[in-house]
C-alpha cells in the first residue's frame, strides 16, 4: 500500500463510520487528543478505553510492552465513537498513531480508506486467532489487524421466574420451545423477554442473531428466512411476550428492565456480567438458539489491534512488537478479564473457562459468532444495517408487515 492511498479519505468512508457507530459497551468519555511524538523512540498508541487512566492495568501493560519493544509509549484514550474519525483525519495529515486499537466494524472502512497496513505488510502473526473472529478485520480476503477480544450476545435468564412458571431451561433449544417458555411465563403472571430494537446500530446488532439464526444473509434482507425472524419478534410483541418499550430500548435500558427481576429473559452482552452480579439475581446464560436448534451466530463486538500506514516504514518493526505483546497469551487473558471479553484464541478461552466456569456459555457463543462486516461486506454493511433497523422498527410498530418492511429495506439497499 503506497502513501498516496493513505490520503484517499473519501466522504463515503466518513459517512460509513458515522452510520456504524458502536453497538457494544467499551467505556465512555473523551481523550485529550495526541499526535505522533517527534522523538523516534516514542511510539503513539490510540485506544477506545478512556476509562483507563494512568496507573490502570491497561496503561501499565502498554508501558510494559513498550519497554519490551525498546520504545517509550505515548498513549491517548478516545471515546469509541470519536476514534475512527480521528484516525481518518490523522491519516490525511500523515500523522497516524503507530498502533490503533479500534472497534471491529470500522476496520474495513479504515482499510478501504488506505489508513491501515495489512498483516502481510507488517508480518503480524494471527495464526492462533479463531477464524470467525479474525474475519471481522478482513476485507477483500486481506487481514488488517488482530482482535484483542470479543464480546457478543446471549440470553440472560432469571431462574426464579422460570421456576415459578414451570419452565426447564434445558427444554429451550429452538424458537418454538423458547416461545412456548415465554407463554408459560406470561400465564404465570410474569414478563417474558426484553431486548433492544431501537432505530440505531444497536437495534441491528440485537436482531442479527435471530436473522442469522434463521439462515438469512445480509445480502438478501427480503428472504423468507429474514421474514421469519422479524415475524418472530413481531409475534412476541403481539402476544405480550415482549414489551412495546423494545422499540426505544437501548441495550442499557433493556438491561434495566431485566434487572427489576420481573422478566424471564434478556438479550444482552458480556459487558453486563458485572451488573448481573450486582443486581443480585439468580441468573443463568443461554446462547441464543437458532430457529431449528443449535446456537445462532451472534455479532461480535470488541476491538482490533491495528498498525496504521506510516510514511516511515521503519517504524513497523517496533509497532509489530507492540501489537504482538498486547495480544500475547498472558496479556490477552489479563486484558480480556478486565474488559469482560472472551479471548480470540482457543488457548486463552480455555484458560478463562477453567478460571470461571460461568464463562462457558459466552465462550460457546463467541465460537459461533460472526463479524458484522464478514462475508466480504466491508463498507457495504453500514447501509445494509440502517435499512435493517428501519425494517425492524416498521414491523414492530405495526406500520408495515414484516414482509413489506424487509422488501422495502432490500429495495433501498439496491
Amino acid at each position: 500500500m503506497n502513501s498516496t492511498s493513505t490520503r484517499r479519505l473519501t466522504v463515503a468512508a466518513l459517512t460509513a463510520l458515522a452510520v456504524v457507530g458502536t453497538a457494544t459497551a467499551c467505556g465512555s468519555g473523551s481523550g485529550s487528543g495526541g499526535t505522533k511524538a517527534a522523538d523516534s523512540g516514542t511510539y503513539t498508541v490510540w485506544d477506545p478505553y478512556p476509562q483507563f487512566a494512568g496507573g490502570s492495568a491497561w496503561v501499565k501493560l502498554l508501558d510494559a510492552c513498550g519497554t519490551r519493544a525498546g520504545v517509550k509509549i505515548k498513549r491517548t484514550g478516545f471515546d469509541t465513537s470519536d476514534l475512527p474519525n480521528k484516525a481518518l483525519l490523522a491519516a490525511q495529515q500523515d500523522n497516524s498513531p503507530d498502533v490503533l486499537v479500534v472497534d471491529n466494524p470500522v476496520v474495513s472502512t479504515l482499510a478501504e480508506a488506505g489508513v491501515l497496513t495489512t498483516t502481510a505488510d507488517t508480518k503480524l502473526d494471527t495464526s492462533a486467532v479463531n477464524p470467525n473472529l479474525l474475519a471481522a478485520g478482513q476485507s477483500g480476503g486481506t487481514t488488517y489487524g488482530t482482535p484483542i477480544g470479543a464480546n457478543t450476545l446471549a440470553l440472560y435468564y432469571n431462574k426464579k421466574v422460570l421456576k415459578a412458571a414451570g419452565v426447564d431451561i434445558a427444554s429451550v433449544r429452538d424458537w418454538p420451545s423458547l416461545t412456548a417458555a415465554l407463554g408459560k411465563v406470561k400465564k404465570a403472571g410474569k414478563k417474558g423477554i426484553t431486548f433492544s430494537a431501537i432505530g440505531t446500530e444497536e437495534g441491528s446488532f440485537q436482531f442479527l442473531p435471530w436473522f442469522w439464526g434463521a439462515g438469512a444473509h445480509l445480502t438478501a434482507l427480503d428472504s423468507t428466512q429474514a421474514v421469519s425472524a422479524l415475524s418472530l419478534w413481531k409475534g412476541w410483541l403481539d402476544q405480550g411476550y415482549a414489551p412495546n418499550s423494545v422499540l426505544n430500548n437501548t441495550q442499557t435500558t433493556s438491561w434495566q428492565e431485566f434487572a427489576t427481576g420481573d422478566y424471564a429473559f434478556s438479550e444482552n452482552g458480556t459487558w453486563q456480567l458485572a451488573n448481573a452480579k450486582k443486581a443480585g439475581l439468580d441468573y443463568g446464560v443461554l446462547p441464543i438458539p437458532g430457529a431449528a436448534a443449535g446456537t445462532a451466530p451472534a455479532p461480535t463486538g470488541g476491538e482490533f489491534v491495528t498498525i496504521p500506514v506510516q510514511g516511515d516504514t521503519g517504524r513497523y518493526a517496533a509497532a509489530r512488537k507492540l501489537a504482538t505483546c498486547l495480544t500475547s497469551t498472558q496479556n490477552l487473558y489479563d486484558t480480556d478479564t478486565t474488559l469482560s471479553y472472551v479471548a480470540p484464541t482457543a488457548e486463552v478461552q480455555q484458560k478463562q473457562v477453567a478460571a470461571d466456569p460461568g464463562l462457558k456459555p459466552w465462550a460457546d457463543a463467541v465460537k459461533a459468532a460472526k463479524g458484522r462486516t464478514s462475508d466480504d461486506l466491508g463498507t457495504k454493511y453500514p447501509r445494509i444495517s440502517e435499512q435493517l433497523w428501519k425494517a425492524v422498527q416498521s414491523a414492530l410498530s405495526g406500520s408495515k408487515s414484516p414482509k413489506d418492511a424487509l422488501d422495502a429495506a432490500q429495495s433501498a439497499v439496491k
